[in-house]
């Protein structure tokens, strides 16, 4: 599928001017500065510097008073608390990071995470009779419940209340909770509202070390967990998730706890300088195996593990489970393409919604995500599970999902998410009208530029301009993500060298070796083999890329990896 290259609006001139002379960099790159709204030079130390001051006080969030209160009384009477958290990565980790903090000061503490294919997603009956059971009085729900009306009203009868840490969007009424902990709220003045679950949770942690007196040092030591959080649920990486990510990759670094420091090792990122880019396509998902295959809590053994054997071990079965997934996740996406392009009517949708009973529940958000690239429009996948079906959604650039959803509420069960993201459950025999609803909704909505995919470009640069100083600065500007993605540059009039060449199994990748106004430098194009043409026939083209340091056998040298190639 062709993409379309947008170049991104360019920095206002005297501004970009004015800022290349206070910082002394390349126009190139105060124009960078400049998109991202950095203007002067207090803008640009809180962006290359975060500070830990840089922080929001956590007591702007609505009901934090609450909730620190609700704490410090469980602790002071001595009730049992039951940690619960979603099965992903964002769940497992505010899980883990509760438990961190509380297990050194208070003991009475247990953790839950939901089973997938029993329990679903959420805040479930199950999670609730177990704490009832297990005279448990007090629950702290992480990244889910935002939700769970009658579930928290279930509990609630039970002598049971609740604390809700949650990201996502909330309905029209609130759950009857004791505090509700959610930027998103209406009514929720916290000035940043795109924080994880988990930064939910280490809010909520702060505020209470903030009242207590407890050092700033012991919640810094926890900030590697909230890192791989921010980066693996995808969320914007400006603002105060900035700051977080910033230390958090600091500490995932320097001296990560024993569970990421065995998946660490596993992925084969021992001894490399772990990125935001780790996080998402290693060490993410390797924890989120555990809940997709297993169970989730498994994940929490390991975040939390102290012993290094014991962490090993677990690391060494979540990494088998990661196999696993793999395999699923390539099966059904392989089987979900071929259904697609064989019926004539669902391939000339403007959505992709697929159902089937024998799919494993445990990898269709990851399938809904290979779907939408292959297809590019918003895509559904759905399965069945104790009589129900259910699944995941994602959508497109600039799409909002979550209100299409909203609009077909009336045929499913239950929904949650966000803009380019959610879950849905429904009865089988809505499955039809459902998805004909949907179709509708979205083709009515949708433009055709949405429907397109695009390479948003930053700049157009020319290859003499890749220098050292030029990349340490850019490496500077990590890291990287939503709200501060990569630099994708243009460079125009490229020739091959005549040492270009197809790699990899298929052939299905370019190992580059490039000309540009006398300038050579190499690259690699993912998944571009297709474009060898364009490449061997002799006449200029551009590429559109981002630069990266290539480290082959402890020599370094800098590279592009390019994105897409076309003629001039």
């Amino acid at each position: 599928m062709e993409k379309k290259w947008v170049l991104q609006k360019q920095g206002e001139q005297n501004k970009v001017e004015n800022l290349s002379q206070i910082l002394k960099i390349d126009k190139v790159l105060s124009n960078l500065l400049v998109q991202r709204g950095i203007t002067n030079f207090e803008n640009a130390r809180e962006f290359f510097r975060p500070r830990i001051e840089d922080l929001h006080n956590p007591f702007l969030m609505a009901d934090m008073y609450k909730a620190v209160e609700r704490l410090e009384n469980a602790l002071k009477n001595n009730e049992k608390i039951l940690i619960y958290g979603d099965y992903d990565v964002d769940g497992t980790t505010s899980v883990a990071l509760i438990y961190s903090f509380l297990k050194p000061i208070y003991t009475n503490i247990g953790y839950y995470i939901p089973d997938r294919y029993d329990e679903g997603y959420g805040v479930s009956i199950e999670g609730i009779d177990f704490a009832k059971s297990n005279d448990f009085s007090l629950i702290i729900a992480l990244d889910c419940g935002i939700k769970a009306i009658n579930k928290v009203d279930y509990a609630k009868e039970k002598g049971i209340e609740f604390i809700i840490c949650d990201h996502h969007t909330p309905g029209e009424t609130l759950p009857n909770a004791t505090a509700i902990l959610n930027p998103k709220r209406e009514d929720c003045p916290y000035p940043f509202k795109e924080l994880s679950g988990c930064g939910v949770g280490f809010k909520f942690i702060q505020a209470y070390a903030q009242k207590n007196n407890i050092s700033f040092d012991i919640l810094k030591e926890l900030l590697d967990l909230v890192a791989v959080s921010i980066a693996s649920d995808i969320v914007s990486l400006n603002g105060e998730n900035r700051v977080l990510t910033y230390f958090g990759l600091e500490r995932l670094n320097q001296n990560p706890r024993m569970g990421l420091k065995s998946i660490i090792k596993i992925s084969g990122l021992e001894d490399k300088q772990i990125t935001v880019s780790d996080s998402v396509f290693k060490i993410g998902p390797r924890i989120n195996a555990a809940g997709r295959i297993d169970r989730g809590s498994r994940a929490v053994d390991l975040l939390i593990a102290e012993n290094e054997d014991d962490a090993n071990e677990i690391a060494g079965k979540i990494d088998g489970l990661n196999t696993e997934r793999k395999d699923l996740d390539h099966n059904h996406t392989e089987e979900a393409i071929q259904f697609i392009k064989g019926d004539e009517k669902l391939i000339n949708r403007t959505t992709t919604v697929v159902f089937n009973p024998e799919w494993h529940k445990g990898v269709i958000g990851i399938v809904a995500s290979r779907l939408t690239e292959t297809f590019y429009r918003p895509t559904i996948v759905l399965t069945q599970s104790e009589g129900m079906i259910s699944g995941s959604a994602r959508s497109v650039q600039g799409f909002n999902l979550y209100n299409a959803i909203e609009a077909c509420s009336d045929l499913l069960e239950n929904f949650g998410g966000h803009m380019y993201a959610a879950g849905l459950t429904l009865k089988p025999e809505n499955f039809e009208m459902f998805q004909e609803r949907f179709e509708d909704i979205v083709s009515k909505t949708i433009t055709n530029e949405q429907l397109t995919p695009q390479i948003d470009i930053d700049a157009k640069i020319n290859f003499k301009d890749i220098t050292p100083k030029f990349f340490r600065i850019l490496r500077q500007m990590e890291p990287f993500g939503p709200e501060n993605m990569t630099p994708i540059f243009i460079t125009e009039s490229v020739f091959d060298s005549g040492e270009s060449r197809l790699v990899g199994k298929n052939n299905e990748h370019l190992k580059l070796e490039l000309i540009q106004k006398g300038t050579k430098i190499s690259g690699i194009g993912f998944s571009l083999g297709k474009s060898i043409d364009i490449i061997k026939s002799g006449k200029p083209f551009k590429i559109c890329y981002n630069i990266e340091e290539n480290d082959f056998k402890g020599v370094k040298s800098l590279q592009v990896m390019v994105r897409d190639i076309k003629f001039m």
